[in-house]
C-alpha cells in the first residue's frame, strides 16, 4: 500500500473519528433535550434510542480504530500475521452489534403509532445490511487466513532451502 493512500486513509479515519466524537458529545445531547419535549405516550422511547445510539456510534468507533491499526500492520508490512486476526475479529463484532442495534431499534419503535410501519421495515433492512457487511469481513478474514498459512508455508520452505545451500 503506498504512502499516499496510506495518508489518505488516514486523514479520512481522523475526520470520522472526529465526526464520531461530535455526535457523542454534541448531537446526542442535543437530541437528548429536544427528546424531553416528547409527547407522553412516547416519552417512554426516549432512553432507549439513546442508549441505541450512542451505543452504534461506540461501534462505529471501534471500526475506526480498528481499521487504523490494520492500516498500520501494512504498512510496516505486518498483516499477514495472526495478530491481525485481533482486529479482524473486533471489526466483526462491532458489525455484528451494530447490527443488532439497529434491528433492537426497529423493535423499540414497532409497537404504537411513534413511526411509520414502513420505517420499520427499513430499519430491518438496514440491520440486515449491516450484518451482510459483518459476513463479508468474516470471508475476508478467512482470505487473510489463507494469506497466513502461505506466508508461513513460504517462510518454511525459504527456511529449508537455506539448509540446504
Amino acid at each position: 500500500m503506498g504512502k499516499l493512500a496510506v495518508a489518505a486513509l488516514r486523514a479520512v479515519l481522523v475526520a470520522l473519528l472526529a465526526g464520531s466524537l461530535f455526535v457523542q458529545c454534541v448531537m446526542v445531547p442535543l437530541l437528548a433535550a429536544d427528546m424531553d419535549g416528547l409527547k407522553p405516550e412516547y416519552a417512554h422511547l426516549r432512553t432507549p434510542i439513546l442508549v441505541i445510539l450512542v451505543l452504534g456510534v461506540v461501534t462505529a468507533q471501534v471500526v475506526l480504530v480498528c481499521v487504523w491499526r490494520l492500516v498500520t500492520m501494512v504498512r510496516r508490512g505486518t498483516v499477514f500475521s495472526t495478530d491481525a486476526f485481533r482486529y479482524v475479529h473486533l471489526v466483526i463484532g462491532a458489525f455484528v452489534a451494530a447490527a443488532c442495534l439497529v434491528f433492537a431499534l426497529g423493535v423499540v419503535l414497532a409497537p404504537g403509532e411513534a413511526v411509520a410501519p414502513g420505517v420499520v421495515l427499513l430499519l430491518g433492512g438496514a440491520g440486515l445490511a449491516v450484518l451482510g457487511v459483518a459476513l463479508v469481513v468474516l470471508v475476508l478474514r478467512m482470505l487473510l487466513a489463507q494469506a497466513v498459512a502461505r506466508d508461513i508455508e513460504a517462510a518454511r520452505m525459504q527456511a529449508e532451502l537455506e539448509e540446504v545451500i
